[in-house]
């Protein structure tokens, strides 16, 4: 499994801990200094089964700068999330583990930490 992290989120540090709590096998991936393509996000995006606004930060100072919250949430303009995602790495909600069966889901909570596990283990 992979994990997208910020390791100055303390969500993302706790969901760490709680893999290595359980030995998890997982990779992580920096998404700040390691950004995902839009290409990828739309493959997390299909994963989660979820829109680019659904996992969009939009209390950040860039969703303000960019006018986020007056976008479309339709699909004439998941695109333009998705490239906004891309472009400002920081807007994507964090962390969000992909699991080695197909699933992700956005790791939010000592739950859906554990949800995770369940979807690794083969």
């Amino acid at each position: 499994m992979e994990i997208w992290i910020n390791p100055a989120c303390s969500k993302c540090r706790s969901a760490l801990s709680l893999l290595d709590a359980e030995g998890a096998d997982y990779t992580v991936r920096r998404y700040l200094e390691d950004v995902p393509s839009e290409d990828e996000i739309r493959a997390v995006l299909d994963r989660l089964n979820l829109e680019p606004w659904d996992i969009t930060r939009t209390q950040e100072a860039e969703a303000g700068e960019l006018g986020l919250k007056e976008w479309a949430r339709d699909a004439s303009e998941r695109g333009r999330w998705i490239t906004a995602l891309a472009e400002h790495p920081k807007l994507i909600q964090r962390p969000i583990i992909t699991a080695d069966d197909g699933t992700a889901l956005v790791a939010r909570s000592e739950d859906a930490v554990r949800q995770a596990l369940t979807h690794n283990k083969g």
